[in-house]
C-alpha cells in the first residue's frame, strides 16, 4: 500500500446531487438529495422528508410524511443508504398468512 488512498467499502460519490433513501438507528427513515457527506459517514440531505411511523408499532412506516429540508443525519446513526431511483418496494415474501 506504498503511497495508495485506502478504499472505503461504501462509495457516497456516485450518490451526490442524487435521491437517496437512509434509515437510521431506532427506526427513523427519511429520503432526500445527498449534498455532501464525510468520512465518518455524516451526510448532507436536501429536501429530506422524513417518513412518520406507526403509532403501535414503532418498527413500521406510515404513509405520512414530514417535510424537513435540509439536515444532516450523524454517521453513527445511519444504518443504510440506497438510492431512491432503480428501486422498488416488494411484499415481504416471509410473512405468514394469518390463517396458517
Amino acid at each position: 500500500m506504498s503511497g495508495s488512498r485506502k478504499e472505503t467499502v461504501l462509495d457516497l460519490a456516485k450518490f451526490v446531487d442524487k435521491g437517496v433513501q437512509v434509515k437510521l438507528t431506532g427506526g427513523r427513515q427519511v429520503t432526500g438529495t445527498l449534498k455532501g457527506y464525510d468520512q465518518l459517514l455524516n451526510l448532507v440531505l436536501d429536501e429530506a422528508i422524513e417518513f412518520t411511523r406507526d403509532p403501535d408499532d414503532p418498527l413500521k412506516t406510515t404513509d405520512q410524511t414530514r417535510r424537513l429540508g435540509l439536515i444532516v443525519c450523524r454517521g453513527t446513526a445511519v444504518m443504510l443508504v440506497s438510492p431512491t431511483d432503480g428501486t422498488d418496494e416488494i411484499a415481504n415474501p416471509f410473512v405468514q398468512p394469518d390463517g396458517a
